[in-house]
C-alpha cells in the first residue's frame, strides 16, 4: 500500500484519538527506520521511550520468537519461568521484595495505588485514602490515572473522576505538607515529569518528601513508567536521588517493544494485596518476559549505563551550541530543549521532513532516542537537528 491509502484505511477504520505525522514506518533496524517508500529517518523517540535496545536487536527478537514458539499465554493461574526471572532479576537489581507485571504505566499506577489504599485501610481503617500529587504530573489516561494527573488540560470530558486525589505544585514542600491532612495515606509522584516538559524535581524537595512519608507512615509512590529502566543513566531514576520509594512503577522501557508494566514494593508492602485483590489476564506474559529479560540482562550494567549519560552529555554540548536553544533539561537521554522562537510541533514536523524523528513536551522539543543508539546515528541525528534549529 502507499502511503496514501494507509493513511486512508487508518482515518476510515481506527479511532481518531491521535495526531499523527504523516509517515508511515515500515521497518527498522537499531535507531534507524524506513517508510514505505524507502526513505530512512534516524529516531530520536523510541516509541515514546519503548524500544531501548532499538529496533530488531538480535538478542531480544531471539528471545521473544523461541518463547511465541515454545509458549505464548498460559494466564496467571499456572507458574511459568519467564515472569519469575524477570522478577527475580528486578528485585535483585533495585532493593525490591515483590514486583506485580500489567500490561501498561497506566496500569501500574492503578495498582500501587490500590496498593498503598489497601495499607493504609488494613492499618488505619477506612477514611485514610487520600494520595496527593503533583501539579504539572502525568500518571495515565485511565479514569483514575487521570484523576491523579496534576494537568488541567486533561480534566474534561469523562466526568466524574476518581475521588481522593488532592495536586500540590512541585518543588513546594510547605504547600505539600499543609495538605497531608490524617486522611492522606499516599504521595505520588515523577522525578522529571515527562509529559509536563521533562522537568526535574529539586533533590532538596524529594529529600524532604522522602523523609516526611517515613516520618508520617505515608507511602511514597514514585511513577518511574518514562524515567526507569536506564532512560536516566541509571536503572532507575531515584537512585540520582538517593532514595528507595515504597513502590515504584516502571512500564515503556522494560519490555523493549512490548507491552508490559510492573509495580515494585518493598519488604513491608509484599503481603498487602493477596489472592483476589488484584489481577491481569495478560500480566507476566511469557513472551513479553522473555523480551523484558533480555532488556535487564543488558540495561542493568554499569558499563552499559555509563554509554547512556555519555550520549546524553553529546546531545547537550551539541545543543547548548544553537542560539535558538534557551536551555535544556533531563538526565541520560531523557531530553528536553526549550526553544528561544520556534514551536516545538514546528521543529518536530521540520525535522521528520529531513529525516529525523523527535517529539514535544508542551512548549518543549523531547528526545528519547534509543539507549542503543550509535555513535553514527546520534550524529546524523544532532546534525538534522542542528540545521532546523538553524534555519
Amino acid at each position: 500500500m502507499t502511503f496514501e491509502q494507509i493513511k486512508k484505511a487508518d482515518q476510515q477504520y481506527v479511532m481518531n484519538t491521535y495526531g499523527r505525522f504523516d509517515l508511515a514506518i515500515v521497518s527498522g533496524k537499531g535507531a534507524t527506520c524506513r517508510d514505505e517508500s524507502g526513505k530512512t529517518y534516524i529516531d530520536f523517540t523510541s516509541g515514546i521511550g519503548v524500544n531501548s535496545l532499538g529496533w530488531g536487536d538480535p538478542d531480544w527478537v531471539k528471545a521473544v520468537s523461541d518463547q511465541a514458539a515454545t509458549l505464548a499465554h498460559t494466564s496467571n493461574l499456572y507458574y511459568t519461568l519467564p515472569g519469575v526471572e524477570l522478577a527475580k532479576t528486578l528485585c535483585q537489581q533495585t532493593g525490591y521484595a515483590h514486583v506485580f507485571f500489567g500490561n501498561s504505566g497506566a496500569e501500574a499506577n492503578e495498582g500501587a495505588i490500590k496498593t498503598a489504599r489497601k495499607y493504609s485501610f488494613d492499618k488505619y481503617g477506612p477514611g485514610r485514602s487520600t494520595i496527593l500529587t503533583l501539579v504539572n504530573s502525568f500518571h495515565g489516561r485511565t479514569v483514575t490515572t487521570l484523576a491523579a494527573t496534576g494537568q488541567d488540560v486533561f480534566h474534561n470530558y469523562f466526568f466524574p473522576f476518581t475521588e481522593g486525589f488532592r495536586h500540590t505544585p512541585a518543588g513546594d514542600f510547605e504547600a505539600l505538607k499543609a495538605a497531608a491532612d490524617s486522611s492522606v495515606c499516599a504521595i505520588m509522584m515523577e522525578l522529571i515529569q515527562g509529559e509536563g516538559g521533562v522537568i526535574p524535581l529539586d533533590p532538596d524537595f524529594v529529600h524532604k518528601v522522602a523523609a516526611f512519608c517515613k516520618e508520617k507512615d505515608i507511602l511514597l509512590i514514585v511513577d518511574e513508567v518514562q524515567t526507569g529502566i536506564g532512560r536516566t543513566g541509571k536503572l532507575l531514576c531515584s537512585q540520582h536521588f538517593g532514595i528507595l520509594p515504597d513502590i515504584t512503577t516502571l512500564a515503556k522501557g522494560l519490555g523493549g517493544g512490548l507491552p508490559i508494566g510492573a509495580f515494585m514494593v518493598t519488604d513491608q508492602l509484599k503481603d498487602v494485596l493477596g489472592a483476589s485483590t488484584h489481577a491481569t489476564t495478560f500480566g507476566m506474559n511469557p513472551i513479553v518476559c522473555a523480551g523484558a529479560n533480555v532488556v535487564l540482562k543488558k540495561v542493568a550494567n554499569e558499563a552499559f549505563l555509563r554509554t547512556v549519560t555519555q550520549k546524553g552529555e553529546k546531545i547537550r554540548a551539541c545543543l547548548t551550541c544553537i542560539p535558538e536553544v534557551e536551555s535544556t533539561t533531563g538526565l541520560g537521554l531523557m531530553i528536553g530543549v526549550k526553544l528561544k522562537t520556534k514551536k516545538s510541533a514546528d521543529v518536530a514536523k521540520a525535522c521528520l521532513q529531513k529525516g529525523l524523528l523527535v517529539l514535544t513536551a508542551k512548549d518543549k522539543v523531547r528526545l528519547l532516542p534509543p539507549l542503543t543508539i550509535t555513535d553514527e546515528e546520534l550524529t546524523k541525528g544532532i546534525q538534522i537537528l542542528w540545521d532546523v534549529l538553524n534555519s
